[in-house]
C-alpha cells in the first residue's frame, strides 16, 4: 500500500468505525423499537407490537432497543456490543437455524449478521465520537482502537 493512502487509512480508522458503530447501534435500537412500540412496520412487520413480557421476543426487543442505543451514542460500548451479539447469536440458533441450515435458507441473515457486528465491536471498541471518551476523558472505560494506539506510539 502507498504511503500516503496507508497514512489516511490509518487515521481514518477510528473514524470509520464510530460511522460502523452508529449505523449497526441505529439499526439495531429501530428493531427493538419496532417490536416494543409497533413503530416502523411493527414487530416482524405486522405493524404490531410485541405483547409486553412475551418471551423470548420482547426481551429481545428490550436488549435491541437499550444495546442499540448504547452503542449508538458509545455509552459501555463493549458491554452493551457483547451482549447484543449474545441475543442474537441466541435468537439465530433458536429460531432460525432449527428450520434450516443456512442463514439463506433460514431467514436468520440479519441475526448473524448483527451478532458478527456487535462481536466486532467487543473487540475494536467504539471508535472516536463516542460517549464514553467524552465523559471519561479517554480514562480506561474504552481503550483507544488497536489502529489509534498503533499510530500514537509511532
Amino acid at each position: 500500500m502507498s504511503a500516503p493512502l496507508h497514512s489516511f487509512t490509518e487515521k481514518s480508522t477510528p473514524h470509520a468505525l464510530a460511522l460502523f458503530r452508529i449505523v449497526v447501534g441505529l439499526l439495531f435500537a429501530c428493531h427493538g423499537a419496532a417490536s416494543l412500540f409497533g413503530v416502523l412496520g411493527g414487530a416482524m412487520g405486522t405493524g404490531h407490537a410485541l405483547p409486553t413480557g412475551s418471551w423470548p421476543g420482547w426481551y429481545a426487543a428490550v436488549i435491541q432497543l437499550a444495546g442499540g442505543l448504547l452503542v449508538l451514542l458509545g455509552l459501555g460500548t463493549r458491554a452493551a456490543a457483547f451482549v447484543s451479539s449474545g441475543s442474537m447469536a441466541y435468537a439465530y440458533f433458536t429460531m432460525h437455524q432449527p428450520h434450516a441450515l443456512w442463514p439463506l435458507q433460514n431467514g436468520g441473515e440479519a441475526a448473524v449478521m448483527f451478532c458478527w457486528a456487535f462481536l466486532l465491536i467487543v473487540f475494536v471498541g467504539p471508535g472516536s465520537w463516542a460517549l464514553d471518551r467524552r465523559l471519561f476523558n479517554g480514562s480506561a472505560q474504552e481503550p483507544a482502537p488497536v489502529a489509534e494506539r498503533a499510530t500514537s506510539s509511532v
